[in-house]
């Protein structure tokens, strides 16, 4: 039997059917969960959408309902639960993530990991970018006590020292309203030796961080199973 125009159900891709590399799990898995939108996130909480809608549409639309992550963890548990495709399991995986991280967020300052030394630093990440076959960057936020505050991932894939644009190594820095970072790069060769270009990047943001008021207090380079601090080898620090 044909569907009127007004029977005709619209048609939802659902998660399987989207492209991997579209796929929040698969997403997270290869990129981290710092390049993942806010609704990728809590679809992957969610895990499953209705005949309606796919599980990231499901999630921006609670998003947008309730006015972002705040609103949803002010809502009223069984409110959330009355959602269409949500439900008690659902509501209370959702509430428990955010509860998750409002305690991560209370944390203490000394709770928090503090750099004292390269070392320090260079642990933080040793294990996660010994053995990347690619290079990554990321930078180390920290307090004005050098307890950490964030790590984030500025670039994966090839990353050409000699064309790091500084706008992005700071942006995160800046919007947390960070005083200091340390910048991390790994040679997916194991050979942690700085090269000129390492060098000279060095240089230009230990002057950008002047010009903004954030102090770079280290470059290190990650090889396999070691590190060369710039600082330490006062390269690229004056």
């Amino acid at each position: 039997m044909l569907l009127t125009r007004s029977e005709k159900v619209e048609y939802h891709a659902t998660v399987r059917e989207m492209a991997v590399d579209d796929r929040p799990r698969e997403r997270l898995q290869y990129y981290g969960p710092e390049a993942l939108q806010t609704a990728e996130l809590l679809a992957i909480i969610l895990r499953t959408g209705t005949t309606k809608d796919n599980v990231i549409e499901l999630s921006t639309k609670l998003l947008q309902k309730y006015g972002g992550l705040a609103g949803l963890m002010r809502v009223d548990f069984g409110e959330l639960c009355r959602e269409h495709g949500v439900g008690s399991a659902k509501a209370s995986q959702v509430k428990a993530a955010l509860e998750l991280g409002r305690r991560l967020a209370a944390l203490q300052p000394e709770e928090r990991a503090q750099i004292r030394s390269p070392g320090d630093a260079a642990k933080l990440v040793m294990l996660d970018m010994s053995f990347l076959q690619q290079e990554h960057l990321r930078v180390i936020l920290l307090d004005t006590k050098n307890h950490v505050i964030h790590i984030e991932r500025v670039y994966q894939g090839s990353v050409n020292m000699s064309v790091v644009r500084t706008a992005e190594v700071f942006r995160a820095a800046v919007a947390r309203n960070s005083p200091s970072v340390i910048i991390v790069h790994n040679h997916p060769s194991g050979d942690p030796t700085p090269s000129p270009e390492d060098v000279h990047t060095t240089e230009q943001l230990v002057q950008a961080g002047k010009c903004l008021d954030i102090d770079v207090l280290d470059h290190l380079i990650i090889g396999h199973q070691r590190f060369v601090s710039m600082k330490e080898r006062k390269l690229g620090f004056a």
